[in-house]
């Protein structure tokens, strides 16, 4: 089962968010038939978007996260809640890179670095909050890293790895958000520092059936780490025909009768599952009246 951690170092120098989301971003590669390159990418944003959605106090916040580089992937989407739910989708799945000289998938050169980070919270008030910064890498942890950082001047250190099996599906998917605290203290610090700068492949700590909170002791051992809170995670679209509907009434009367006219009937897709919804017959007639009933 996925699930995520909420956890502080007892003497609070940092608080530390986990997820083991290898069947989340499975049903995510399943959706999109994605390429391994670009389930890493997609994965990596999902598994950051889990972490950060979890941050958020209300069961109604929902944050966005948007990653476009330039690069052949084309825009990366992840929306979640803080409830452990997210879902997204990658604009172009089929795209792959050759390996990196290290035998590492090149999710940088897929993402690319001529563009923006951009995260967007719908907190329930008038306007959302939308922060934005310039992609670095283009391996979305550390691009993730400098939006906390100048966009929410916080301190973060963001781990995510994904490990695609040989079949291209999730062998396994994971990551850890570090954020440091006001009152760290130098030597703190500097121990949390070396920790970070020399840990193994993040996917590899969730290649196991070791506990999320096994994991996170595990690395931050020389630190007195306390498990606050725990829930679990998965990929959950809320699309449904009555959506559909409201999507093809935003057209208009015109512009739909018109697609009725060509086409006899209308086929949907959900960007974030591709779930298909077919429209023809009475279900149109009946959506052309209600726009004249309005």
């Amino acid at each position: 089962m996925d699930y995520m951690i909420r956890a502080i170092d007892k003497k609070q120098t940092f608080r530390l968010f986990m997820v083991k989301s290898t069947n989340t971003v499975e049903e995510a590669r399943k959706f999109h038939n994605t390429t391994p390159t670009a389930s890493a990418a997609l994965g990596r944003t999902l598994t950051a978007g889990l972490m950060m959605g979890y941050m958020m106090k209300n069961e109604k916040d929902r944050l966005t996260i948007n990653i476009n580089g330039g690069g052949p992937l084309g825009t990366i989407l992840a929306v979640t809640d803080n409830s452990g739910h997210v879902k997204g989708y990658v604009d172009n799945p089929g795209v792959d890179l050759p390996l990196k000289p290290n035998g590492k998938l090149d999710v940088g050169g897929a993402v690319g670095t001529d563009g923006k980070v951009t995260v967007m919270m719908d907190l329930g008030l008038r306007e959302p909050y939308v922060g934005s910064t310039d992609i670095v890498t283009g391996e979305i942890g550390e691009d993730i890293a400098m939006y906390y950082w100048l966009s929410e001047q916080q301190n973060s250190a963001v781990a995510l790895g994904v490990l695609v099996d040989i079949d291209y599906s999730i062998k396994s998917s994971g990551g850890f958000i570090v954020q440091t605290l006001p009152f760290i203290d130098d030597e703190d610090l500097e121990k949390l520092e070396s920790k970070l700068n020399n840990l193994k492949s993040v996917s590899e700590y969730f290649d196991n059936d070791d506990d999320v909170e096994e994991i996170a002791k595990s690395v931050f051992e020389e630190f007195d780490i306390e498990i606050t809170d725990r829930i679990p995670v998965e990929f959950r679209c809320e699309c449904s025909e009555e959506r559909m509907e409201q999507a093809l009434i935003s057209i208009g009367k015109d512009d739909l009768k018109q697609i009725i006219e060509e086409d006899e009937e209308i086929e949907t897709v959900c960007h974030f599952c591709n779930k298909k919804y077919l429209f023809r017959g009475e279900k149109l007639e009946n959506i052309i009246k209600y726009i004249e009933g309005q």
